[in-house]
C-alpha cells in the first residue's frame, strides 16, 4: 500500500495533476489578496499574500520533480510554509465562523482547501534534499514574515477577528516553529525515510 502511494506521488501524471491544481490555485490567491495588496506599501507587498506564495513555491518544485530534479531550498520553503499557512487558515477561518456563529461555504472552501495545502507539502517529504542549512535559511524568512506581519501589521485581514490580533501573532510564531520542526524531522534529519524521484 505504501509503494503504491509512492509510486502514485512521484509519477508525472500525478505531479501534472497537483500543478494544474496548483497554478490556479495561486492565481486566485494573489486575486483574493488584491484589495490588501493595493492599500500596501511596495516595500511589504512581497510578505502580505502568504498562501498563495506558499503554493508558488510548491509550483516549482512540482515543475523540478517534473524534470527529474530537486530544489532543496525551494522545497523547504514549500513544505514549512505549505504547512504553516494551511494550518493557520484553517483555524483562522474556524475562528471567523464561531465568531459570527453561521456555517459559511467560503470559509468550507477555504478549511478544505488550506488542509489540502498543509498534507501536500508534506507528501512529498520522503522525496525532498533539504539540507540544514537550507532549513535555517527557510526560517530566517518565516520568522521574518511574522515580523513583518505582527510589528508592522502586514497580516491577512479578518476584520472580525481583530481584537485577537495579539494572540493570533503569538499563535503564529509557535506555528512557525512547530511547521520548522516537522520538516526537520520528516525531511532533514540523517534518520529520516528517503526516496529518489528518479
Amino acid at each position: 500500500m505504501v509503494s503504491h502511494l509512492f509510486y502514485l506521488l512521484k509519477s508525472k501524471p500525478f505531479l501534472v495533476l497537483l500543478l494544474l491544481i496548483n497554478i490556479p490555485g495561486t492565481i486566485y490567491g494573489y486575486y483574493w489578496y488584491g484589495w490588501q495588496l493595493a492599500d500596501t506599501e511596495p516595500i511589504f507587498l512581497l510578505f502580505v499574500p502568504d498562501s498563495p506564495t506558499a503554493s508558488l513555491f510548491f509550483c516549482f518544485v512540482l515543475l523540478a520533480f517534473l524534470f527529474k530534479k530537486n530544489w532543496p531550498l525551494m522545497e523547504g520553503l514549500a513544505a514549512v510554509t505549505l504547512f504553516k499557512y494551511g494550518i493557520w487558515a484553517v483555524v483562522m477561518n474556524a475562528l471567523v465562523m464561531i465568531e459570527t456563529n453561521q456555517l459559511s461555504p467560503i470559509a468550507i472552501m477555504l478549511i478544505l482547501s488550506h488542509l489540502g495545502m498543509a498534507i501536500e507539502g508534506l507528501l512529498f517529504t520522503p522525496f525532498y534534499k533539504i539540507k540544514r542549512w537550507h532549513l535555517v535559511a527557510v526560517a530566517i524568512w518565516t520568522l521574518h514574515n511574522d515580523v513583518i506581519d505582527y510589528v508592522f501589521g502586514q497580516m491577512p485581514r479578518y476584520s472580525i477577528l481583530s481584537e485577537y490580533t495579539s494572540l493570533i501573532g503569538y499563535f503564529t510564531f509557535w506555528l512557525s516553529l512547530v511547521s520548522l520542526t516537522i520538516v526537520y524531522f520528516l525531511a532533514v534529519r540523517k534518520e529520516r525515510f528517503k526516496l529518489s524521484i528518479q
